[in-house]
């Protein structure tokens, strides 16, 4: 008698064939625009920096593989995301010797660690900028105005300066909009906010491209669009209300939306794919969850931003988020309590 095998995975049972590596590249498409204004904005200082973020991440995924006795698996394209995403969260004129170790902490300590691509529990850039705020707190909060008229002639001698020595500033630093708020209830004009027309890190001050590069993965299908809708949604409602009870104190909810790095953590951060939740609940209540962080870490915390620790924290509770937000199996009654 043959005996046959019926194997039974889990959902989709019907896919259209994307690999891994398509999605991963297309990422990295979306994010051009936003590195190219970064670039534009910052001149050679950016271009610097996010090029050094690369190629430490490409270099250590390579180099760990290499002394795993693995495959290589630079060309999946993922380590190139990390230190694309790591370098567009750090300042322009962050010193490029710290630029390189938070590439190698982001692929070693927050994706190799964990086995590798697929199995990372928090987003591995995120990891890397947060190890970098904790060790270099001054550096990473030195910021560089926009524009500057000898930006593609002049790089920053903090960029340049040597391992393990203190970065002097050779340019006059700007304050970013939120820490101008959190300090000196400065409100910067939305129009300046959504145009990039401010200071602040590499790739977090033009929203309008942002928000097209979302718009480019979510039309290929390879974003959760539930996710940065959740998020923004949260953070405009709820910091509305908190500014209908006193715009004095609270600013408008545009301005929370479109200032500091809320619009790159919520389309090309909080939306990893391994990190996420995976029912369409849980990606709601996981939207949310970063949404009021977010909201909460700026207003009453001592940081003047929050998205980085909001996604952070969020990615720490993800699993859990789904193993409480179980869809019901189809066919099956819901379970009664006893």
């Amino acid at each position: 008698m043959l005996n046959r095998t019926l194997h039974i995975s889990t959902s989709p049972h019907i896919t259209d064939g994307t690999s891994t590596d398509a999605i991963m590249r297309n990422v990295v498409w979306a994010m051009l625009p936003v590195a190219a204004f970064a670039v534009y904005s910052f001149g050679l200082n950016a271009l610097f920096v996010m090029t050094t973020a690369v190629v430490s991440c490409v270099l250590t995924e390579h180099v760990l593989c290499r002394l795993s006795r693995k495959e290589s698996t630079v060309s999946d394209w993922s380590a190139v995301i990390t230190g694309l995403l790591l370098g567009l969260t750090l300042p322009p004129i962050f010193p490029l010797w710290m630029t390189f170790c938070g590439g190698v902490i982001a692929i070693g300590l927050g994706k190799f660690m964990f086995g590798g691509l697929g199995y990372n529990v928090f987003n591995p850039a995120l990891v890397g900028r947060a190890v970098l705020q904790a060790a270099f707190p001054v550096a990473i909060t030195t910021w560089l105005p926009s524009f500057a008229i000898d930006r593609f002639q002049h790089v920053s001698s903090s960029v340049l300066a040597l391992p393990f020595m203190e970065p002097t500033v050779d340019a006059i630093s700007g304050a970013t909009p939120l820490s101008a708020f959190k300090f000196d209830h400065v409100i910067t004009p939305t129009y300046d906010l959504a145009f990039g027309l401010v200071s602040g890190s590499t790739g977090e001050t033009s929203a309008i491209f942002i928000l097209l590069g979302g718009l480019y993965l979510v039309v290929r299908k390879m974003m959760n669009w539930r996710i940065p809708v959740a998020i923004l949604l949260t953070v405009y409602v709820f910091s509305g209300v908190l500014h209908l009870v006193d715009s004095t104190i609270y600013p408008s909810p545009l301005f929370m939306l479109f200032s500091g790095g809320l619009m790159l953590g919520a389309i090309f951060m909080a939306t990893d794919m391994v990190a996420s939740p995976l029912t369409p609940m849980g990606v709601v209540v996981y939207g949310v969850l970063i949404g009021v962080l977010v909201v909460v870490i700026r207003l009453w915390g001592g940081l003047p931003e929050g998205v980085m620790y909001a996604i952070l924290l969020a990615n720490a509770v993800s699993p859990h988020i789904d193993n409480l937000i179980r869809p019901r199996v189809y066919g099956t009654a819901k379970s009664r309590g006893t």
